[in-house]
């Protein structure tokens, strides 16, 4: 399955703050302000949970030492080396912490192997996906950059300067190198998956198809499988899709494989409303990897789904504590705002507002956020700015995922009528999503289509009964009061 990139959604499909955005550094309420003793615990451990947020999001902006520095160091000039430090395929599946490290003693002894700066691009780009740390994509771009000025051919560069694009969201990017690459090797793994997933987030599925029949023609494997499975789930043949996932997990070997698909066999079980399954398949991927972030965020939220908000807020807080993303930071502010206990109002704000200094961060280092922007900002922030942010998106491409923000962005802000045709758009392939369900409702209900209302909420509580801590309840109250 493609890496959802948020669009949930975060998305994936993967709040904002209202008023003002607070800077990339720690506001003055988010300071390591120990608490004195007239503070009760709990205020002590929300004060330092706000502060390790805080910490873990300055450090993104400030990043690390960029290893790239090794290029200045004097060396004799040779032939460019094949680097022998880290295989690339394995990036994925091990620990790229370990691997940057091997990677900068490497290429400060051999400063010229072109491979060795192209996998080490692309460690940063996997660093930067698992630690939710958008810093280390410039990082990722000087690496590359000099593995082209060293090797202007490689595909190997070129695959990473791919999955690069695609990670700042920069999809038709993503594809010209794709191309690329594959013009100089056919058979990149890696080429050919940033390939489905470059059409695939520009909204081009027929292509997207054709391209994963291809990929799967040449280099199948788990990465192939993985993709080809989430071009079928978008085209609503989930027992498709079920059955390639399974067989990818049955091909994995490594933690980090096994990690990876069994998340996504637990989203696309959660999507369906299996939560039984999913919470199976999450226990497996953190049986391979307990730190698997997908893995605890889909965890929690199959938990809140299951009626164990406890569970479900606890999990959410360790994942936001370790990456404080978007997704994650809305689905726990939710989850206070639905538990409604005393102080949960602020807990979901200070939730809200970190996505907002993430978003900027991220921006900071080159990711187009308008998605992210578009998603939170239409339900807990800015709603004029979800929707200068969706339409934004929607200039550059044309998918499920972006036909959705842009419906709901412009129906929070009373155009309804303009909403119904995008709302209409996110659910014409059959892609099976509560959420799109429940917010096509909403807006046939505003503009007084109610049969088509009705059937469309209903769908989506027939579907997957607790698709948002907070949606799920209105949906039904809104059924209630159509009656």
């Amino acid at each position: 399955m493609t890496p959802r990139t948020n669009e949930t959604t975060s998305g994936g499909p993967t709040g904002e703050t209202p008023g003002s955005i607070p800077s990339a550094e720690p506001s003055p309420a988010a300071q390591d302000t120990p608490a004195r003793p007239t503070e009760t615990p709990r205020r002590g451990r929300r004060l330092a949970q706000r502060a390790g947020i805080a910490v873990l999001l300055a450090v993104a902006v400030t990043g690390g030492a960029i290893a790239v520095d090794a290029a200045r160091d004097k060396a004799p000039v040779t032939a460019v080396a094949v680097s022998a430090a880290v295989d690339p395929g394995a990036l994925a599946s091990g620990d790229p912490d370990a691997a940057i490290a091997a990677l900068q003693a490497h290429l400060k002894a051999q400063p010229r192997d072109s491979d060795g700066w192209a996998t080490l691009g692309l460690a940063y780009v996997e660093q930067a996906r698992t630690k939710g740390d958008p810093a280390r994509y410039p990082q990722a771009q000087a690496a590359l950059k000099r593995a082209l000025s060293l090797s202007p051919h490689s595909d190997q560069a070129l695959a990473g300067q791919a999955a690069l694009a695609a990670a700042r969201h920069d999809f038709k990017g993503a594809l010209t190198n794709a191309d690329r690459a594959l013009a100089e090797n056919p058979y990149s793994e890696r080429a050919l998956s940033s390939r489905i997933d470059a059409l695939v987030e520009l909204g081009r599925y027929d292509e997207a198809s054709r391209a994963a029949d291809t990929a799967d023609a040449r280099k199948p494997g788990v990465p192939v499988f993985t993709r080809y499975a989430y071009v079928r789930e978008l085209r609503g043949d989930v027992p498709a899709a079920r059955r390639v996932l399974e067989q990818a997990l049955g091909a994995a070997t490594s933690k980090g494989d096994i990690a990876y698909v069994a998340a996504q066999l637990g989203q696309l079980a959660w999507n369906q409303g299996d939560y039984k399954s999913a919470l199976t398949y999450y226990a497996r991927a953190l049986a391979a990897d307990e730190n698997y972030l997908p893995a605890l965020e889909g965890r929690a939220r199959a938990q809140a789904a299951s009626g164990d908000r406890a569970g479900a807020i606890k999990g959410m807080e360790t994942v936001v504590s370790r990456y404080p993303l978007p997704a994650p930071l809305v689905e726990l502010g939710e989850l206070y705002e639905a538990r409604g206990a005393t102080g949960d109002r602020e807990r979901a704000h200070e939730q809200y507002a970190l996505v907002e200094a993430w978003i900027r961060i991220a921006r900071a280092n080159g990711v187009d956020a308008d998605l992210d922007t578009a998603l939170a900002a239409a339900d807990h922030g800015d709603k004029k700015a979800a929707l200068r942010a969706a339409r934004a998106e929607w200039s550059r491409r044309h998918t499920v995922h972006t036909a959705d923000a842009l419906a709901w962005a412009l129906h929070v802000n009373g155009h309804d009528r303009e909403a119904l045709p995008y709302a209409r758009r996110a659910t014409a392939t059959g892609y099976r999503n509560a959420l799109f369900r429940y917010h096509r409702g909403m807006i046939e209900l505003a503009t007084g289509h109610k049969s088509d209302g009705r059937a469309s909420l209903k769908s989506a509580l027939k579907l997957n009964p607790g698709f948002s801590p907070l949606g799920a309840a209105t949906a039904r109250k809104a059924l209630e009061d159509t009656k």
